[in-house]
């Protein structure tokens, strides 16, 4: 089989598919892994039916996240290797509320999770302050959910490839023909049984108009400072702004790094499709983070990047057969949560293809809801 894109989604799907017996070749023009998966922060988490997700996306993000962070784990437990080269913390999630309003939205979501058996407590203000002393005074509290974590995408891809014995092909693809061949961009024509799309935002050239919707974000990092933040820290108005599809926005989003570097986000602005990085953003978003936490003011960056996130119209990720092209499959569109969900979209994508039972329930993530 062939799977186009070597991204998280593609390497996962390399990886089951090869678990299942198939030999694999994945074709990639750039260096494995180092597209939106380079790009993101790797949090791993599992979202909530409370968020500000479209209608009926939520519970179709939650449900496929919750069995991938069960796959996840699978894998990091496997060996000590798993997680020392995926750079693994648990460092669980703290999302802030900054008022009675969001501490409400907060105890909502900790409800909900702990009605489908994940941890999650609340914290009050004097509890949050001792658990990270950094953020400013005057906050209402957090939701705290430990089981939370985050990995460095690009070695989990290079070990899941590795792990496939997939055959790497460096090109661009030009053409998907109707006969199953894919033609590359130097002339070649190869051939398989199946071919799955797993290439992002550039997926959108197999799809009718509109379908995928690039979302551009900017991260910076900063030299190391060991200790200084222990848990993922999130703004709760992080949900409502993460699905905004018509304005640029920035979040609070900071992430510790195992050797004390902090990854500082984000930001998002629908329809870019360019990675220059946008200064005037950049610093309304270096500004928000500073007033969630002060000290930041006085670190320094080491560096600013860009990334484009492939989001779906409906927030559900597009997971199975193309409608219209007889043995290709699809797995792309799973924009912020690309990292979280691989494992699972490459579970069930094998399930569909190879005339399995399906792990989930495919229709949320069905593609043919966007052809007439």
């Amino acid at each position: 089989m062939l799977i186009i894109g070597a991204g998280i989604v593609g390497a996962a799907c390399a990886r089951e598919f090869a678990r299942r017996g198939l030999s694999v070749a994945v074709i990639e023009p750039h260096a494995p892994g180092g597209g939106a998966s380079a790009a993101a922060m790797g949090h791993l988490l599992v979202p909530d039916a409370e968020g500000a997700a479209p209608a009926g996306a939520e519970q179709a993000e939650h449900t496929l996240a919750q069995r991938s962070m069960q796959l996840w784990q699978q894998w990091l437990q496997e060996s000590r290797e798993n997680e020392a080269l995926a750079e693994y913390q648990r460092c669980g999630s703290l999302w802030l509320a900054a008022d009675d309003e969001e501490m409400a939205l907060a105890a909502r979501k900790a409800e909900w999770l702990q009605q489908h058996g994940l941890q999650a407590a609340l914290l009050d203000a004097p509890a949050l302050a001792r658990a990270e002393p950094m953020l400013r005074p005057g906050l209402r509290g957090a939701l705290h959910v430990p089981g939370d974590g985050r990995v460095y995408p690009p070695k989990v891809v290079a070990s899941w490839l590795e792990a496939s014995r997939a055959t790497l092909i460096r090109a661009e693809v030009n053409s998907i023909e109707a006969t199953g061949a894919v033609r590359l961009a130097d002339g070649r024509r190869l051939w398989a049984a199946m071919v799955v799309l797993a290439a992002g935002i550039s997926s959108q050239r197999w799809l009718p108009p509109g379908v995928l919707l690039p979302k551009k974000g900017q991260l910076a990092i900063t030299q190391r400072y060991p200790g200084l933040v222990q848990h993922q820290l999130i703004e709760l108005a992080y949900l409502k702004n993460a699905h905004l599809s018509d304005v640029d926005s920035v979040s609070f989003n900071l992430q510790p790094r195992p050797e004390g570097q902090l990854l500082i986000g984000s930001s998002r602005q629908p329809g870019r499709d360019d990675r220059v990085l946008d200064h005037a953003l950049m610093g309304r978003m270096l500004q928000h983070a500073c007033s969630y936490l002060p000290a930041l003011s006085s670190l320094q960056v080491l560096r600013c990047w860009t990334g484009l996130r492939p989001a779906t119209a409906d927030g559900c990720p597009l997971i199975g057969a193309h409608p219209e092209r007889r043995g290709l499959w699809l797995a792309t569109g799973h924009e912020g949560l690309g990292i979280t969900t691989a494992p699972a979209s490459a579970e069930l994508l094998a399930d569909l293809s190879l005339g399995g039972t399906p792990c989930l329930d495919a229709r949320p993530y069905d593609p043919a809801r966007f052809f007439n």
